[in-house]
């Protein structure tokens, strides 16, 4: 990632010497007739959204153009907003996870492990070793899913309508294994306080390992299709520049801070669920435009995969191994003993009447997720619902940087910007 495949040109006309759309200054000409230096430009507002495909859900961009020169970019957020975090106030922790489901609905998995290892903090629980494999299986494969769908979604955006099959058609299959394994397909809630909700099913490993071999054909096939193209390469190089100090300012994180040159990876800064057991590598950008922003992605993806390669050894050698922890006050017990052993059943009516009870304090967890930090944060007053929970959530983070890319920058150019954020609405509005 360090040395690009193909440099941009020096001398490219338009562009000042950061590598940004050169403005006009007024009274000068561009070739196309001379400004009014007493009066200035007319300028023209532009609404692209809430319902324009390219903005990527519900955000509304105002614009203002001197001509086709962006002079302002105003995004307006909240047409979905959900009350998630106060919703999750009057709801026990296990019943909080169906929420994260629907905040980055991208990567569900992740946010659901998120959610439970935020839990485990507050209540001082330590997983079993096969659990945490199978939360590392279900984070990678949300990273995965996520950054197909990014992939394709900005194909489509800038012109390129193959690539965006090729992704969707992989994301297809990871789904069906998210589906075998959960029974759903969008919103699994794979995950509870203390372990899964249920280990993965007879044979799938093997279709794991199917997928595993077979999903770097597509890698390539995208990187041959793009890495190289000079329409790819003029609509993303030198696009939408964030230098190194920028990103740290602006609080990015993920793919947007590690374009920018940043080596900054949470798994491997803060490793969480064994991690740094695993090898694997952190791309980092150089020039933290959208090409970089592209390059990073599709190189995480591969990463992702030799990450699950690994991870698929690890749990096929923990076959057996229990998935929850032995505490019947966090985890139910099988339903054949509820019904027939008392002590069991009084467990599972408190569990499901009461809830678990954390003790009093606070606790914030952040893992890596394919937009950035994810965070969740919790304050217990040892009751079973939080007094209050809070999501750092890395879309809405990295969009506040929006504004600062566009300025200056072709009207055309918005649409390839706004695409390399890799927002999702349900993360922004929350």
């Amino acid at each position: 990632m360090s040395t690009r495949t193909v440099e941009l040109a020096l001398a490219t006309p338009g562009l000042d010497a950061e590598g940004r759309p050169a403005r006009v200054p007024l009274g000068a000409t561009d070739g196309t007739g001379t400004y009014n230096e007493d009066f200035g430009v007319e300028r023209m507002l532009v609404n692209i959204g809430p319902q324009h495909p390219a903005t990527h859900g519900v955000l509304r961009l105002v614009l203002e153009l001197e001509g086709e020169t962006v002079t302002r970019c105003i995004p307006h957020v909240g047409y979905l907003h959900s009350g998630f975090e106060k919703q999750g106030e009057y709801r026990f922790y296990n019943q909080i996870i169906p929420l994260t489901d629907r905040t980055d609905y991208l990567a569900p998995m992740a946010n659901n492990v998120c959610l439970a290892m935020a839990a485990e903090k507050l209540m001082g629980i330590q997983t079993t070793e096969r659990c945490q494999v199978l939360r590392v299986i279900a984070c990678e494969l949300s990273r995965i899913i996520s950054h197909l769908v990014w992939l394709g979604t900005t194909g489509i955006d800038l012109g390129a309508y193959t690539p965006f099959l090729w992704s969707f058609q992989q994301r297809e299959r990871v789904y069906n294994l998210q589906e075998s394994w959960t029974g759903a397909r969008l919103t699994p809630s794979v995950t509870r306080v203390g372990g899964m909700m249920a280990d993965v099913p007879e044979g799938w490993t093997d279709e794991l390992r199917e997928f595993v071999r077979t999903f770097p054909t597509t890698l390539e096939e995208v990187d041959t299709i793009f890495t190289r193209n000079a329409i790819w390469i003029g609509r993303t190089q030198g696009v939408g520049v964030l230098t190194a100090e920028e990103a740290i300012n602006y609080s990015l994180s993920g793919p947007m801070l590690r374009a920018s040159g940043v080596d900054y990876d949470v798994r491997k800064d803060r490793p969480y669920l064994g991690y740094e057991t695993y090898d694997f590598d952190v791309p980092i950008g150089e020039h933290g435009d959208v090409y970089d922003r592209y390059r990073v992605r599709l190189e995480e993806m591969w990463q992702s995969n030799r990450i699950l390669e690994q991870a698929v050894e690890r749990l096929e050698r923990l076959e057996g191994a229990p998935i929850n922890v032995s505490d019947p006050r966090v985890i139910l017990p099988p339903k054949s003993r509820a019904m027939s052993d008392m002590e069991a059943m009084i467990y599972h009516f408190k569990q499901v009447m009461e809830g678990a009870k954390p003790p009093v304090g606070e606790a914030y967890m952040g893992i890596e997720n394919p937009k950035g930090e994810l965070g969740y944060y919790f304050v217990s007053d040892g009751t079973a619902k939080p007094v209050r929970w809070r999501i750092r959530p890395p879309a809405f983070i990295n969009l506040s940087s929006l504004p600062k890319m566009c300025e200056g920058a072709l009207l055309s150019d918005v649409i390839a910007i706004n695409a390399s954020v890799d927002i999702v609405m349900g993360e922004v509005d929350r």
